[in-house]
């Protein structure tokens, strides 16, 4: 796991800190208080400076889950994971410190979806987070777009939703065919091209990103599930990427744009947009 914070072992504070900032970048306003706890050792000297003290551990607290991370004297990091059942504990798991990030990280992704009533908030959380998302082999990239695309079936066998699986199929097939139509044309190509190696995959990603139980058991505010979300997040995509087809087949390129400021509307909140 890669990204804006990394565990130092001879700079324990440092990362501590670029935890708890990053959190409060990845979730709306109020919701970090709410759900992380922030522990300090505070000595008679920080007192008298006006210092807040060294963090000595950080916890995430969900419904069901409390993660906890502390660094000891050693040195050495202790991440654990309890179990909780009306607010008592009733099971606790030390978890090596890449597990007990990959769980944060989701977690964390969950709480902002759940917030903002979307999955593709998962991902722009994990963004600010400054880790490396779930689903970092689901990629298209230039170099290789039409291989890529092709691979994406492969890539998300059992990891995503059937009819999801059907639907990125066809729009990568779709958006295969339309490339080489578009070739040497300018805006056009970088809209099919962007289509293709950031709309798509960022919102793959943003599902996969999702813990597995969450993804298959919450209800969003509106009714839907996640894996809902996925699927109407993909059928909008396909049913642009038809049209970007057809405007391409019959050589329309003032069709093809307007399908393409749609989709940097819809879609342009993905974590490459990002400042």
């Amino acid at each position: 796991m890669t990204g804006a914070i990394s565990p130092q072992a001879d700079e324990p504070q440092a990362f501590l800190a670029g935890l708890v900032e990053s959190v409060s970048r990845a979730l709306p306003d109020g919701a970090t208080t709410a759900v992380l706890s922030v522990q300090r050792d505070r000595s008679l000297a920080d007192r008298f400076a006006g210092r807040v003290g060294s963090i000595r551990q950080v916890s995430l607290n969900g419904s069901s889950e409390i993660l906890t991370l502390r660094y000891a004297p050693g040195p050495r990091w202790i991440p654990e994971s309890a179990r909780a059942s009306s607010g008592v504990i009733i099971a606790r798991r030390t978890m090596s410190l890449g597990e007990w990030l990959t769980a944060f990280a989701g977690r964390v992704a969950a709480i902002a979806a759940d917030a903002a009533g979307d999955a593709a908030s998962a991902a722009r959380a994990l963004q600010a987070l400054g880790l490396q998302q779930a689903g970092v082999d689901i990629r298209v990239v230039d170099a290789n777009l039409d291989n890529d695309l092709r691979a994406l079936g492969a890539r998300l066998a059992g990891r995503i939703p059937a009819d999801a699986a059907s639907a990125v199929g066809r729009i990568a097939e779709l958006l295969a065919d339309t490339v080489p139509r578009v070739a040497g044309s300018g805006e056009p190509e970088v809209v099919v091209r962007r289509t293709a190696t950031v709309y798509l995959p960022d919102t793959l990603r943003a599902y996969l990103s999702l813990p597995a139980d969450w993804a298959s058991e919450h209800v969003f505010p509106d009714g839907t599930t996640p894996a809902q979300a996925l699927v109407g997040q993909l059928d909008a995509l396909e049913s642009a990427a038809t049209k970007m087809h057809d405007s391409a087949v019959e050589q329309d390129a003032s069709a093809l744009l307007v399908n393409g400021r749609f989709l940097s509307e819809r879609f342009a909140t993905s974590p490459l947009d990002l400042p």
